[in-house]
């Protein structure tokens, strides 16, 4: 199973931008929790960081073209404005869990991507991601089964 983790706008600064929201944890760390779970649950994980839209919508293409299974994304500052990030995943019809460390609701904000999810895990923390995976996986094994 193929999963593609894209973290969005700003998210490699993660553990040193507002660690009063998101937390101590280093984009670094994350990174190797997630691939060390990953491993145990046998999914080739790839994981993404990028700052411009554009690279994230040219991923999601790749993914497709290369077969990729599912896609979690943690679209970050994409969130406000990523009309064109949700068109991409509208073509592509990947199955798609957004993630969000926060609960963006809570914050007044809305995802212009969220039409297009499966499912979205939010205000959780670090523990947002690993449900994510979890969640992917799970919803994969179901439509293979």
């Amino acid at each position: 199973m193929k999963i593609l983790l894209i973290q969005g706008a700003n998210m490699e600064y993660l553990g040193f931008r507002q660690p009063e929201l998101y937390g101590s944890t280093t984009a670094a760390e994350l990174d190797e929790t997630l691939r060390q779970e990953a491993n145990l649950a046998k999914i080739d994980l790839d994981i993404f960081y990028t700052n411009l839209e554009g690279e994230a919508i040219s991923a999601i293409f790749r993914a497709k073209r290369e077969h990729v299974d599912g896609l979690l994304m943690k679209p970050a500052g994409f969130l406000y404005a990523g009309y064109a990030l949700r068109d991409c995943l509208k073509a592509v019809q990947l199955p798609y869990i957004e993630l969000h460390m926060t609960n963006i609701d809570a914050r007044g904000m809305h995802s212009v991507m969220a039409s297009e999810a499966s499912g979205m895990i939010t205000g959780l923390g670090i523990e947002s991601y690993r449900l994510g995976l979890l969640a992917i996986q799970r919803m994969l094994h179901k439509t293979k089964s």
